[in-house]
């Protein structure tokens, strides 16, 4: 099904080149403006695929005729390599500066000498996030920042249960405490919290799930990965920024 959504997606596109022969980049931009006033439209480009244009949109890339009246979401591929065009775009959209995170707002523990860094937004009652966390716990020489994102309209009590965490005389025993072996926080969560402003950034990055990974060199990496994969990815991200 994936292939062929991409087949199809592929045809469709070549199908708008017939109304978009003659256009240009500023002539696409007038229109869209025109048409959208209110969207924030950072980018138009000429797309791999003549007379169809990428444009972006906030983090997200969409492609779009001359007119500017038709839009299509999706990969376009190239497909004598089968090289996704759009993707290595989209991941760079998402980048977030690690370096601007309320680090004082997160749970911190170290592994090792801490010198790798990654920062997670997890929801403590989250089946992936609780995986996730166990594969943490198999890296070394990494400092770890949890932001708890609960996600209250999945786990009701996760605000709750993130609170009581956070006030705990040690933080980050009672996160791994309860995610790893289920014991349950016994602070009553009335202290001063980032609770609620963490699920804010949370929102404001775009995250709409739990867990989210964010490495050194911006990238996002979502899902309860293996430790194996971050690993890798911790020793990338570390190599980037020191270019």
């Amino acid at each position: 099904m994936k292939n062929l959504f991409k087949s199809t997606m592929l045809i469709a596109l070549m199908g708008l080149t017939s109304m978009a022969a003659n256009a240009d980049v500023s002539t696409v931009t007038k229109n869209l403006k025109a048409r959208f006033p209110a969207t924030e439209i950072k980018n138009v480009e000429q797309s791999p695929i003549k007379g169809v244009y990428e444009i972006t949109l906030g983090k997200s890339i969409a492609y779009t005729d001359e007119s500017g009246e038709y839009f299509l979401f999706g990969d376009v591929i190239r497909m004598k390599d089968q090289q996704n065009m759009t993707s290595p775009k989209r991941d760079e959209l998402k980048k977030v500066d690690f370096s601007t995170l309320p680090f004082k707002d997160a749970i911190t523990y170290k592994k090792g000498k801490g010198e790798r860094k990654l920062a997670v937004f997890s929801d403590p009652q989250c089946p992936y996030c609780k995986r996730l966390e166990v594969e943490l716990m198999k890296l070394d020489n990494v400092t770890i920042y949890v932001f708890t994102n609960p996600l209250t309209s999945l786990h009701p009590e996760a605000r709750n249960l993130s609170k009581k965490i956070w006030c705990s005389k040690d933080k980050s025993k009672a996160w791994r405490d309860y995610l790893i072996s289920g014991i349950e926080p016994t602070s009553d969560g009335q202290c001063t919290n980032p609770v609620d402003a963490n699920v804010k950034l949370s929102r404001d990055l775009g995250f709409d799930g739990t867990p989210m990974t964010l490495l050194v060199d911006g990238t996002v990496v979502a899902g309860a990965v293996s430790a194996g994969e971050l690993d890798y990815k911790l020793d990338k991200a570390e190599l980037s920024k020191k270019k």
